[in-house]
């Protein structure tokens, strides 16, 4: 069982922020923003790869009661989720980083080499 499922069956502590009957919100252990939160589906989903489209749309209509909940909707956010490992994905059960509470920067990609690639 992987971590978030382990979370979502609450054998793991977590800050909880929302839930609903298929989905949960919980503050990231690492932030990287003032508001660091993360959404996952309560069924084990790898990737947005595997995501069906029925529930992306519900899951879209989560995010944004999120965001209303930590109270950034109106101030701006940045939503990401991370595919595979090229793409950065850690725990390999969909999830989105919802960040806000400050003007967020665009400096990751300073380590990227992208000779080659295109």
């Amino acid at each position: 069982m992987c971590l978030f499922c382990k979370i979502i069956n609450k054998e793991i502590p977590a800050n909880i922020i929302l839930e609903d009957s298929n989905f949960i919100a919980f503050h990231d252990i690492n932030p990287k923003a003032p508001v660091h939160i993360l959404a996952i589906p309560k069924i084990h989903v790898d990737s947005f790869n595997e995501i069906s489209s029925e529930l992306m749309a519900k899951m879209t209509t989560f995010i944004q009661d999120v965001a209303k909940e930590v109270n950034i909707e109106k101030s701006g956010y940045r939503v990401i989720t991370n595919v595979g490992d090229n793409g950065g994905q850690e725990v390999k059960h969909l999830h989105f980083h919802i960040l806000g509470g400050a003007r967020l920067k665009w400096g990751h990609f300073a380590d990227a080499d992208p000779q080659g690639h295109f």
